[in-house]
């Protein structure tokens, strides 16, 4: 659902006739609405909508770092169940399914593409689960959060300097009111290494229309111990500036995906020879 209303014909339309049901390579028990090759599908977008400039269709591909956290609620259900989950940056909602999956009280995912949070039903209902789909900007809220929230999950975020930041002032403030936090990421150019603890690493199969080689050594995150043990100032507090992410964090794996920069909006794709980086959305999540 879009809100709180049901994804519309059209949507549906793009949605399946612009993509296939297949299981996910490092997660097979779950299926998604899936494109084979991105510039298509987009193309197909624009055709469809008669507009041009639109986001590309992050959520129908199955990103390394979705994939590998997806297995880690999977493989560790107790992380999951009874809660209360966010998932932020949500795409095709693979991760929210997987929480669901793993027994999670409630799932809600946001992503502010109408089309990821269509996606995201679709793809739910394929898989036998319930999962709140939000079109909404939640990071760009003040607070935590919904109340009661237990969980937060974010699948490769750290790919835009101002998206990581956003997403780790997200995720501080749900650590520091009670919740635990999980991201999962194959070195992203703006993941602060420097601020996470690793938990574990998958090598994702099958990325080869994304990335520069099919597999990508995935590794799932939590916040340091500490990071919100009040020894230095947090959100509300006076000179407070947030968590930075910056490339000086960034290790050396990872590479950039497959996506043109030339030919079709270029101004919102990563640039060639840029590492660690998705196309840019040039949008908040």
């Amino acid at each position: 659902m879009i809100g709180s209303s049901q994804p519309g014909p059209p949507a549906l339309d793009i949605i399946r006739s612009g993509t296939r049901l297949r299981p996910v390579p490092l997660v097979p028990q779950i299926r998604l609405h899936q494109a084979s090759d991105p510039i298509s599908l987009w193309q197909r977008i624009e055709l469809a909508v008669a507009r041009t400039g639109l986001d590309p269709p992050f959520w129908a591909f199955a990103w390394a770092g979705g994939q590998a956290l997806a297995r880690y609620l999977l493989d560790h259900p107790e992380r999951v169940k009874d809660r209360q989950v966010t998932d932020v940056a949500s795409g095709s909602g693979l991760v929210a399914i997987a929480a669901a999956r793993a027994g999670a009280a409630a799932v809600t995912a946001y992503d502010t593409d109408p089309l990821a949070v269509a996606a995201i039903g679709i793809n739910a209902a394929a898989n036998g689960v319930t999962v709140g789909a939000v079109c909404a900007d939640v990071l760009d809220r003040d607070g935590p959060p919904a109340p009661g929230t237990g969980l937060v999950l974010a699948g490769d975020a750290f790919y835009e300097r101002d998206l990581a930041a956003k997403v780790m002032r997200f995720l501080e403030r749900s650590h520091a009111r009670g919740a635990a936090v999980l991201a999962g990421d194959c070195g992203r150019a703006y993941l602060p290494r420097d601020l996470l603890t690793p938990l574990a690493s998958y090598d994702v199969p099958g990325l080869g229309a994304l990335e520069d080689t099919d597999i990508k050594r995935t590794t799932i995150w939590a916040p340091r111990h500490g990071l919100d043990n009040g020894s230095r100032a947090g959100p509300g507090d006076r000179g407070y500036q947030g968590l930075r992410a910056t490339p000086a964090s960034v290790g050396t794996s990872g590479a950039p995906p497959a996506w043109p920069a030339s030919g079709r909006h270029s101004g919102q794709r990563t640039r060639p020879g840029v590492t660690n980086s998705r196309p840019s959305k040039n949008r908040p999540i």
